[in-house]
């Protein structure tokens, strides 16, 4: 396999700015009384979806760090056939996903709502920015095929 351009490296004011933007994403999932632990479960079910292996590891472990039970991620997968997930939790999960996913039918106007009904504004936005900002860290580990290594 070819040597892959590392982006980081490549364009720093780019990276850095990417980093600004996730450190702002988060400050407004704080702001919104989203909880840490369930944060870094929202990053790793983009990153899961992605399948970018560097962001599951790393979200993996910040979820563990953060609080998050081994069952929690181990059930992400499948959240929806568990008991595991508040209905809050569940609409932010349902939200995550479909911005992940937008190619595949946009964002329906049903699941958006699901989400207003059960969501406050400041916590759709907040998870909506978290999916930017993930979707964009996905994009840059696996364009780069950032290591992943025991």
């Amino acid at each position: 396999m070819p040597d892959r351009v590392n982006l980081g490296k490549s364009a720093p004011d780019l990276y850095q700015a990417v980093i600004e933007l996730d450190r702002l994403a988060s400050e407004a999932v704080n702001k919104a009384g989203i909880d840490e632990g369930f944060s870094h479960l929202l990053r790793l079910r983009a990153s899961q979806l992605n399948q970018c292996a560097f962001c599951v590891r790393l979200h993996t472990r910040d979820s563990l760090a953060s609080g998050e039970s081994s069952d929690r991620i181990a059930v992400l997968p499948a959240w929806r056939e568990t008991a595991y997930f508040s209905v809050k939790e569940s609409a932010a999960l349902e939200l995550i996903e479909a911005i992940t996913m937008i190619s595949d039918g946009q964002l329906p106007d049903e699941l958006y709502q699901h989400a207003a009904d059960n969501l406050s504004k400041e916590e759709i936005s907040a998870v909506e920015w978290l999916a930017i900002v993930i979707n964009t860290w996905n994009r840059i580990a696996i364009s780069s095929r950032y290591p992943v290594q025991e």
